[in-house]
């Protein structure tokens, strides 16, 4: 009897051990992988204005002309300076995502001229505008008032045409 005891506990110990290394509760169904922290630079933003103001009102003529990004929040813009002595305005735009090289949308880019508002854009336009020293190519539905400059950016906030 003594013997069958033994067996018994020696059983009852090989059960717990093998209870204890196994996993009774179910695994978790697995979650989206964590998102890379974005890239941001600062990047150098250039117009070059018409010499002519083509506003109605011609108080606007002197108004500011301001940038917008499409990773910009609503209603966030940026105002851009005259350079003294030209037809440049520029400012700086910065926080701007990296995302160059491209694995996904391009970013659109605008102004709001005042000098241009009479005509068919409204006063919008990616045309004459240069982003971190690129010449834009190619743009989103040109000639009208949701015109955009398509733009990738990279590390050292150097703006790249799409292809």
């Amino acid at each position: 009897m003594e013997r069958q005891g033994r067996r018994f506990v020696f059983a009852l110990l090989a059960l717990a051990a093998a209870a204890a290394g196994c996993d009774l509760q179910p695994d978790p169904e697995p979650g989206p992988s964590a998102l890379a922290p974005t890239r941001q630079v600062n990047v150098r933003v250039e117009y070059r204005q018409p010499q002519g103001c083509e506003n109605t009102i011609p108080e606007h003529c002197v108004d500011l002309v301001w940038f917008f990004g499409s990773w910009m929040h609503k209603d966030e813009v940026i105002p851009l300076e005259l350079v003294p002595g030209s037809y440049v305005w520029a400012g700086t735009a910065t926080g701007v995502p990296v995302n160059w090289p491209p694995t996904d949308v391009p970013h659109f880019v605008r102004v709001f001229d005042p000098h241009i508002e009479a005509t068919a854009t409204g006063g919008v336009t990616a045309a004459r505008l240069l982003l971190g020293g690129q010449i834009l190519t190619q743009y989103d539905l040109p000639g009208t008032p949701q015109e955009s400059g398509l733009v990738y950016v990279d590390d050292n906030g150097i703006g790249r045409n799409p292809f």
